[in-house]
């Protein structure tokens, strides 16, 4: 049990003495209402401040009860300038007798993953290549390009209409995956100019919302594979994952869908309706409800840029069904690549895991070549972007 004089929210670190926590009794606080955390055996409370955590309150609450030092330095750029925001959250530390990580984490793994990554610092491996990401760019604008003067020169007939379709599409696929590394804040020092072309990318070059993709994206890599916390293996009953889920399932006797067809009915049900349904309704009522009016102005700058072109070609309804051929095969491209890293891996319950072993359990590497790296936007390895 704790230690010590006050453990509420608002603790500074020169009160002495400072108040000491076991595992034990840390571990209790990973509930809604009541969230604690360890981040280099200092203990802090962000029930209340989880609220306005910038990454949202989801992907910070996962770590509740547990040790997040580790997941802290992944997700920060700058630790220094964080930890002016967490010393009002202070409330204590780790007891001496207690280990650093908790529930008989592999402190080895630890330990060895921390020097690794100081040594791929030092070597200057996360060191970006502007050319590099002003190329792909380049790349995009060029086939928006093509894309429109395909049409404008050859017109509106079905073989310029679906060559078109199949190079915006490809271009809208490559944007995704360029804005991945900007939202991760890993191509600028600074975190400002990484937000400023985030938001251009995802919003005037794809019509989405940062805010939303953040907000998935930041669960996902703060619990890959995890259900209830990773909202990529949220398959909301339409498949069911995992070794566990099924049976969970079957115990509950749940059955919306004929599950054992599952692998039948995904090809058509995934890849077709993931982008031009389910994400586009999300997005746009996750920037609506939670009023994400920047990033609502950069969609709309996108779907106006995209009618002002082609409805002179198309029509209205024309413009519209061509917009969602184009979603339409984007999904198929955008679920091949990403569920590579979810179905073929485990899927299950909190295992409570390092966060290096975290991140490996949900990577699953493909073969690399320049192919390869281009159609996957080097995802294809997973576990270097962590």
């Amino acid at each position: 049990m704790g230690k010590g004089a006050n453990r509420g929210e608002g603790a500074t670190e020169c009160e002495a003495p400072m108040p000491t926590f076991s595992w034990e009794e840390i571990q209790k606080h990973n509930l809604p209402t009541d969230k604690w955390l360890v981040v280099d055996r200092k203990v802090y409370n962000i029930t209340k401040w989880s609220r306005r955590h910038p990454g949202g309150h989801r992907v910070i609450g996962h770590y509740a009860g547990e040790d997040a030092t580790d997941a802290f330095r992944a997700f920060h750029r700058d630790f220094d300038f964080v930890r002016k925001f967490m010393k009002p959250l202070l409330v204590g530390e780790l007891a001496p007798e207690e280990p650093s990580q908790d529930r008989g984490k592999n402190s080895q793994i630890i330990e060895d993953f921390r020097a690794l990554r100081k040594t791929a610092e030092a070597m200057n491996l996360f060191k970006s290549n502007h050319l590099f990401f002003l190329l792909l760019l380049a790349h995009i604008i060029v086939m928006e390009s093509i894309a429109w003067f395909t049409i404008f020169y050859f017109g509106n007939g079905w073989i310029p209409t679906i060559i078109t379709s199949f190079v915006l599409a490809t271009s809208q696929v490559q944007a995704g995956w360029l804005q991945h590394d900007y939202g991760h804040l890993s191509v600028y020092k600074k975190s400002t100019w990484n937000h400023v072309v985030h938001k251009f990318i995802i919003g005037h070059v794809k019509g989405a919302s940062a805010n939303w993709w953040n907000h998935r994206h930041f669960q996902h890599h703060a619990k890959p594979n995890i259900f209830q916390k990773d909202p990529d293996v949220n398959m909301l009953h339409v498949f069911v994952l995992g070794e566990w889920q099924p049976v969970e399932y079957g115990k509950k006797k749940l059955k919306y869908l004929p599950y054992n067809h599952q692998h039948e009915y995904f090809f058509l049900v995934g890849p077709p309706l993931l982008i031009p349904l389910y994400f586009q309704y999300q997005i746009i009522m996750s920037m609506i409800v939670h009023k994400h009016w920047v990033d609502l102005a950069w969609a709309i700058s996108y779907y106006a840029r995209f009618f002002v072109t082609y409805i002179p070609f198309y029509g209205v309804l024309g413009a519209i069904l061509f917009l969602n051929f184009i979603r339409f095969l984007e999904s198929h491209w955008f679920v091949w690549v990403t569920q590579m890293n979810h179905i073929v891996m485990d899927i299950d319950r909190e295992p409570y895991r390092d966060w290096f072993s975290t991140q490996l359990a949900a990577t699953c590497n493909v073969e690399q070549s320049f192919f390869n790296d281009w159609f996957s936007g080097h995802l294809n390895f997973q576990i270097e972007h962590q």
